[in-house]
């Protein structure tokens, strides 16, 4: 009879905790959103914003410059502002800062004022995604921190998809304007339930230890490297000035992995790296980020320049990605609690190079469904692997260090990404001097490549190390400070 009652209370509590848990993942995901959805939103106002101010897309592209490279700036600062005010307080400054500068940009009268408060808006931007995941990471239970990073993927995947759609029907029928004002009533929301549901949690409480005392050093190498290595990839400069500022980036970045791994309070945790799970567990994210986004790139231009698809046609086509993908997310969630995280990435690296494979063979008389079907079989490979290696990074991380380990990866990634599009940009731009860029083939070996490369990863997988079994329990939602 005890035993029922004690099992009824139990459940009772359970409930209770997975309500609280809901409502904290809603204080924090549409501040993700937000940002995410107005970074993608932009690409598509270019001609727009070019047509209203009058300038040229070499001058425009600052717009989109000068907001990443505030956003490289302040991703290694997230770690120590979360430690020394809270997540939840460091969270919602960050959102106030974005909405701020969203409200600057639809204010703005000419060019130099949109791109200075656009820098003002990454620098709000660059923050909230690293802090977020943080967060979300430390409030999900010790048993089901796979399932809920894999359900944090499918709004992550939904932004990116409806921002240019959005962008688009806004710049149509009402004004480009529209694009940062709709962030105010997102940002508003935000901030309400961040105090309602969020602020009082303990997860999100300030980490006692030395983390006031701020790593000067640090602040002053990481941003800087991030910045000089951010546009030596981006920017279209003479190669002499490329180089050099690559080669000063890097020489900031191998100061900064001494400094850091030295320092007893680091802006960034890259001690992390010491450990052989985590060290793995990156490089696959990485080789991850290699296959996948390249090709992002160059399938909607294959659609476009080879097929001749409309932009809203080549939209459909790859929506097939976010809808796959925001399926099997939750299902690779909890696939990585139960099995873990070998045969999950293995498997969905090996997907993606299948995929890959499959879409480098397309003949030119291909319709829009069946690689509408390559697409969605890319986005299986991604929801299976994504959400479930980020968790096991974060779990590979000492608990104490999260909230200094997602700049890391948020920071990684921002170098990466493009560092990938620039790779196979590069190979494409060869194969189309040797053939012809109007013939399939250059498409096809860039496919080809970021097979190999996805191939290799999946190998690489195998190498991953079991999940780590969390033997503390993890602290009860309900708790306030």
């Amino acid at each position: 009879m005890f035993n029922k009652g004690e099992e009824k209370m139990n459940a009772s509590i359970s409930k209770k905790e997975s309500r609280q848990l809901i409502f904290a993942l809603l204080a924090i995901i549409p501040g993700m959103m937000m940002v995410m959805i107005n970074s993608t939103a932009m690409n598509v106002a270019i001609p727009s914003l070019s047509d209203s101010f009058n300038v040229s897309f070499g001058t425009l592209q600052w717009i989109i410059t000068g907001y990443m490279l505030a956003m490289s700036v302040t991703i290694p600062l997230a770690g120590w502002f979360s430690d020394r005010f809270g997540s939840g307080k460091a969270f919602l400054y960050t959102v106030i800062l974005f909405i701020l500068g969203s409200l600057l940009c639809a204010m703005a009268q000419d060019i130099h004022q949109l791109i200075i408060f656009r820098i003002v808006q990454g620098l709000g931007g660059g923050m909230i995604q690293p802090m977020g995941m943080a967060m979300i990471f430390r409030l999900a239970p010790a048993d089901r921190k796979g399932q809920v990073m894999g359900m944090l993927g499918i709004p992550m995947l939904i932004a990116p998809a409806s921002g240019p759609i959005l962008s688009g029907w806004l710049l149509e029928f009402i004004s480009w304007h529209w694009i940062f004002l709709i962030n105010l009533p997102v940002g508003l929301i935000t901030i309400g339930l961040n105090l309602r549901f969020l602020l009082k949690k303990d997860s999100v409480q300030k980490i006692k230890t030395n983390s006031k005392s701020l790593d000067v050093v640090g602040l002053f190498l990481a941003p800087i490297s991030f910045v000089l290595l951010a546009l030596s990839i981006n920017l279209n400069l003479d190669a002499w000035i490329m180089w050099g500022m690559g080669l000063i980036g890097i020489v900031l970045l191998v100061w900064l992995w001494f400094h850091e791994t030295n320092h007893p309070n680091p802006l960034i945790e890259l001690r992390a790296f010491r450990e052989t799970r985590f060290r793995r567990g990156m490089f696959v994210s990485w080789i991850q980020y290699l296959a996948l986004n390249g090709s992002f790139v160059f399938i909607p231009q294959y659609l476009q320049q080879f097929k001749g698809y409309s932009p809203l046609d080549a939209g459909i086509v790859m929506s097939m990605l976010a809808v796959t993908s925001g399926l099997l997310m939750p299902i690779g969630g909890k696939l990585f609690d139960r099995i873990g995280i070998r045969l999950l990435a293995s498997s969905g690296l090996g997907i993606i190079g299948v995929a890959l494979i499959i879409l480098s063979q397309v003949s030119a008389e291909a319709n829009g469904l069946y690689i509408g079907g390559i697409v969605g079989l890319l986005g299986i490979g991604m929801g299976l692997c994504m959400m479930s290696l980020n968790t096991y990074i974060l779990q590979s991380a000492p608990s104490e260090s999260v909230n200094r380990v997602t700049p890391l990866t948020s920071a990684s990634a921002n170098f990466i990404i493009p560092l990938s599009i620039a790779g196979l940009g590069q190979f494409f731009a060869l194969r189309s001097r040797i053939s012809d860029v109007d013939n399939i083939s250059p498409y096809a070996d860039t496919f080809l490549l970021a097979a190999c490369v996805a191939l290799g990863g999946a190998f690489f997988s195998l190498l991953l190390q079991p999940n780590i079994k969390n033997k503390e329990s993890s602290r009860s939602l309900e708790k306030s400070s």
